[in-house]
């Protein structure tokens, strides 16, 4: 079975992204020319919320069955969440792994995940600590780790 390159999807992504810029983003691209298949992205924080004032920087690698399967996307900059793995950067969410389709781009797909960043599901954590927070009903503790490491580790560019 032969498998359509996924290069000429991701070109039209990329020129649509430049287009229409996603407000969710600060940046979005291939890490270069010669490698179309990995990209990064720096993310905004949702206003408003404990994430507000971050900036993340997430790394996706692109599948060569992509778009029929997701790409793998991990917080390179560290985030506190409970359905993100701080050291990691693992992603637990639905779409990247079992609600995937076609119809979802990178920039859609990072939309999602900025999202999710103010819908915390704790019964499912990657991050213990700070989900144990918030099954116990400590939103102002929960609220004022996330902003401390919002505020800390926030991407300097580099």
């Amino acid at each position: 079975m032969s498998h359509r390159s996924p290069t000429k999807r991701l070109l039209q992504e990329l020129q649509a992204y430049e287009q229409e810029p996603n407000d969710a983003l600060l940046q979005l691209g291939p890490v270069s020319d010669d490698e179309l298949m990995h990209w990064t992205a720096v993310m905004k924080g949702v206003e408003g919320t404990a994430y507000e004032g971050g900036v993340w920087k997430l790394d996706i690698h692109v599948p060569d069955t992509y778009p029929l399967a997701p790409p793998q996307i991990t917080f390179v900059t560290r985030i506190c969440h409970p359905n993100v793995h701080f050291k990691t950067g693992e992603i637990c969410l639905d779409l990247l792994k079992t609600t995937w389709s076609p119809v979802y781009t990178i920039s859609s797909t990072l939309s999602t995940i900025q999202t999710f960043l103010t819908s915390a599901e704790p019964d499912s954590p990657l991050n213990i600590d700070i989900a144990q927070m918030f099954r116990e009903g400590d939103q102002v503790g929960a609220e004022a780790l996330i902003r401390f490491y919002t505020e800390s580790e926030r991407w300097d560019g580099r």
